[in-house]
């Protein structure tokens, strides 16, 4: 083999291990230097505004000491058809949505560990809500708590229990009260939940949407969502609408992961979790708060007293036996929810 041969060998192999390299997930930009990673965020559609500010947030303080900021793409929907999305193929590198049941449904595919709760602080929920009434204007249809919302003439803007996350917790803290209402009669509580249905005039997908529903194509009396979208739709236009807070609520924890195989898959494992863990920094905790989710640092939430006023929760844990129970009695094929919309949504 002469020398010329022997060098050319030398510089194909070479460069064919530098593009295997490449390959494999060593990122780095033309100078030589780290490239900036991109994080995919799967969330409930709410948080929007929230992830935004704080994606800003954090970026530039993951890009101390030299390191690339990171870029983000976000997606929103409705949590149980954002977690159905991972399910299908979506390659979440974290997920934020609005109720443990979502995350458990990606879990139980192996795309992350079923104790992912267990890996971040307050079983993996940085921030959290409740559920309120939003009502027009001087409440004309005097709307004071939940048995006001089966009145004749009174409708309802809620969304899909299918689809959205916030509409489960609706579904279940309605449900709550018109037990307690009851002395506990489920036949009765479940003839409330009819009721109100049967003032339901259309249920959209997701929260968002429900809160689109009710603003700005003016359809309804009063609007069951989050705290947040409640708090938000008041600080944007407090002339058009007055908060309702019920005399019982429910306590909507909204928890965070990271995808174990797709963090793996992408390269990004270390920045999904840096990403999640700074939730919990006390000022992204004020941000949280700013956009109306209650932190659960308690310094942080005692400093937004006046804007998250107490109010009696229900728990799903204590009240209605966890996620697990609650779904299979509620929401799964052919379980109350569904028994009730064949009753209320029939042709």
């Amino acid at each position: 083999m002469t020398h010329a041969r022997a060098n050319r060998r030398l510089f194909l192999k070479t460069l064919t291990g530098a593009g295997i390299a490449a390959g494999a997930g060593l990122s780095l930009s033309a100078c030589g230097k780290p490239a900036a990673q991109s994080l995919l965020n799967v969330s409930f559609d709410p948080t929007r505004e929230f992830y935004a500010a704080y994606n800003s947030l954090f970026a530039k303080k993951y890009a101390t000491g030299g390191k690339p900021a990171p870029t983000f793409n976000q997606s929103h929907g409705g949590s149980g058809k954002q977690a159905r999305a991972v399910v299908d193929g979506l390659k979440a590198d974290v997920l934020s949505l609005a109720l443990a049941h979502d995350i458990d449904a990606v879990a139980a595919t192996g795309l992350l560990a079923a104790d992912w709760a267990s890996r971040l602080p307050n079983n993996s929920v940085a921030y959290n809500s409740t559920i309120l009434l939003l009502v027009r204007k001087g409440n004309p249809k005097g709307i004071k708590d939940w048995g006001d919302l089966v009145k004749p003439g009174v409708q309802v803007i809620t969304p899909n229990p299918k689809t959205s996350g916030a509409a489960r917790w609706n579904y279940l803290v309605a449900y709550g009260w018109a037990l307690r209402a009851n002395n506990g009669d489920e036949a009765k509580a479940q003839a409330y939940l009819e009721a109100l249905f049967k003032n339901v005039p259309v249920l959209d997908t997701g929260a968002r949407g429900a809160t689109t529903t009710f603003i700005q194509r003016g359809q309804g009396d009063v609007l069951i969502n989050w705290e947040s979208e409640a708090l938000m739709s008041a600080a944007k236009d407090g002339a058009q609408f007055d908060i309702v807070y019920p005399s019982l609520s429910i306590a909507a924890d909204t928890p965070v992961a990271w995808v174990d195989k797709n963090v793996a898959a992408n390269g990004t494992e270390a920045l999904a979790k840096a990403y999640l863990e700074g939730l919990y920094d006390e000022d992204a905790q004020t941000l949280a708060a700013q956009h109306f989710y209650r932190p659960t640092n308690a310094d942080v939430l005692k400093s937004f007293a006046d804007r998250f006023p107490a109010i009696e929760q229900l728990n799903i844990d204590k009240d209605f036996g966890g996620w697990t129970t609650a779904n299979a009695r509620h929401f799964e094929q052919g379980a109350l929810f569904d028994q009730i919309s064949a009753k209320v949504f029939k042709a």
